[in-house]
């Protein structure tokens, strides 16, 4: 099961962080593969094409993805010292930078940059390369730069590299503050100001939930460049590989009330790819009012993200609660050019969860607004069970119809907003709570389901229609509530499932024969 991060508020990984990645470095890196680099190793290869003192050229970056591409895959070698890949968790997350290690700490630049070391569960090295006066300058490592705090660090450790970097916004007029963290496979996350760490992204996803498992692309090496004095952005260039696929990576990251990444990406695969996630989210929906699966717990609810937002090529706006299921659960949200799509917390009341300690109400909302015409295909979400709120049980991101082909290029491109609210919403009541329980009898489920809005304002009870559809199964006793003087409407219906074990909902609010809601949907499983 895909585990996920929990956030800590400035950079010391969490067990969740490590345990997000134990999979992942342990298992999915660990690819067998008898090939030879043609007497070049792909590090190797990479710093004669662009490395230390080279002139730097964005398109070489791309190149060096396309001939990746035509070599045989070669796994990350295993040469972390044991004294770091044997480091418990608390070892791991007591090193720690030096300040004087903070990369254009000084220089009035508004970005910091500050690698992260390697160990635990991050095994795998990757190259760091800073892009100054149009130059490629390589980050070496130095063991004079970390403070080991008990850890008993080999002498003459030599250039071990990086396990990635975190970035901290240095806006000059306050103190700096984290905005994003790339580190493990094709990870990243990022928050907007005020916010703790939740949702993560993927820079590819490669098979999820399939029989055969997951394949998890990484990053081979980053090339960051340098931003201008008092500047608010970065740019960031990376190089992806995995056993069917590399990739060129351009992201461009905006912190601030709303941080912005945008995100170009250059596939070349080695294989037809038939099963390929882009825009990946991942994030935790353990239990919340519609569902607690008897978990006895004295929080209210815990989850990062309250549902899946979809903005279709129709321009129809959907909303999926998130569900913790008992059994694997996956949806396929079929569309032709999506607007956007994301996972969304709603909930920014203390009240929800009262967790004094995580804080699930200042978890980032995360948009994915495409950039071009992503064709057919549709968003996927994956809902997987779990038993504790560390794992990362929630996935999403679209699945393009068409497969790459072996031997060709494709290209896509699309900007992520990490933010309290997204920046498109819909233009009409929006759900505010599902609720569930049990019904009159037998496996039948009460449902509730609560819209608020201006479209409701004035809307007299007797105007507004409730329009409820069920497959398969069926539903008795549909009772509206309409409260226009509040702008919100209550929707109560009892589900019949029979003896099926999915049934699938669709629920709007019509007024004039006019729809003035979002679009609730809803799987119901046992």
């Amino acid at each position: 099961m895909p585990l996920r991060p929990d956030l800590p508020r400035t950079f010391s990984p969490s067990r969740r962080d490590v345990l997000a990645y134990a999979g992942v470095s342990l298992a999915g890196l660990a690819l067998t593969s008898n090939a030879v680099a043609q007497n070049q190793t792909p590090q190797a290869f990479i710093q004669a094409r662009l490395g230390d003192g080279q002139r730097f050229d964005a398109t070489a970056v791309i190149d060096i993805a396309r001939q990746l591409a035509k070599k045989p895959f070669v796994a990350p070698p295993n040469d972390l010292p044991d004294a770091f890949s044997n480091l418990t968790y608390d070892q791991y997350i007591a090193i720690k930078t030096k300040q004087p290690f903070q990369i254009w700490a000084g220089d009035s630049r508004g970005i910091i940059v500050e690698p992260l070391h390697r160990g635990f569960v991050f095994t795998n090295a990757v190259d760091l390369y800073l892009i100054e006066d149009g130059a490629s300058r390589r980050v070496g490592y130095d063991a004079s730069r970390y403070d080991f705090n008990g850890v008993n660090a080999p002498n003459n450790l030599g250039d071990i590299g990086f396990s990635g970097f975190r970035l901290l916004a240095n806006p000059g007029d306050g103190p700096s503050y984290d905005f994003a963290i790339i580190q493990g496979a094709t990870f990243f996350r990022a928050l907007a100001k005020g916010q703790n760490f939740g949702a993560m992204a993927r820079a590819l996803t490669l098979k999820p939930a399939e029989a055969r498992g997951e394949e998890f692309p990484f990053f081979r090496a980053f090339w960051l460049e340098r931003p201008a004095p008092g500047s608010n952005s970065i740019t960031i260039h990376g190089v992806i590989d995995s056993e069917s696929t590399t990739g060129a990576v351009r992201m461009t990251f905006r912190p601030g009330d709303m941080t912005i990444v945008d995100v170009e990406t250059s596939l070349f695969p080695r294989v037809n790819l038939e099963h390929v996630g882009l825009g990946g989210i991942g994030s935790t929906y353990f239990f919340g009012p519609n569902d607690r699966r008897n978990i006895d717990d004295i929080r209210p609810a815990v989850y990062e993200s309250t549902g899946l937002q979809i903005f279709n090529g129709k321009g129809e706006w959907l909303w999926r609660p998130l569900h913790n299921p008992e059994t694997l659960q996956i949806s396929a949200f079929v569309d032709k050019s999506p607007k956007g799509f994301g996972l969304v917390q709603r909930e920014r009341s203390y009240e929800t969860f009262q967790d004094d300690d995580q804080h699930f109400e200042r978890r980032p909302s995360v948009w994915i607004e495409p950039l071009g015409d992503w064709a057919d295909g549709s968003v996927q979400l994956l809902e997987i069970p779990t038993d504790s709120e560390i794992n990362d049980n929630i996935l999403t991101y679209w699945r393009p119809k068409a497969a790459m082909a072996a031997g060709s290029e494709v290209s896509f491109a699309y900007r992520q907003y990490w933010c309290w609210t997204p920046p498109e919403r819909p233009p009409l009541a929006t759900v505010i709570a599902t609720r569930t329980g049990q019904g009159r009898s037998g496996r039948r489920r009460r449902f509730i389901v609560d819209f608020a809005g201006d479209s409701l304002l004035g809307i007299p009870a007797g105007d507004l229609k409730a329009v409820l559809n069920v497959g398969p199964g069926s539903f008795q006793n549909l009772k509206l509530w309409a409260y226009p003087e509040r702008k919100t409407a209550r929707v109560a219906f009892e589900l019949d499932p029979g003896n099926e074990n999915a049934c699938e909902m669709r629920l709007i609010l019509e007024a004039d024969g006019k729809q003035i809601s979002e679009t609730w949907l809803y799987r119901w499983t046992p």
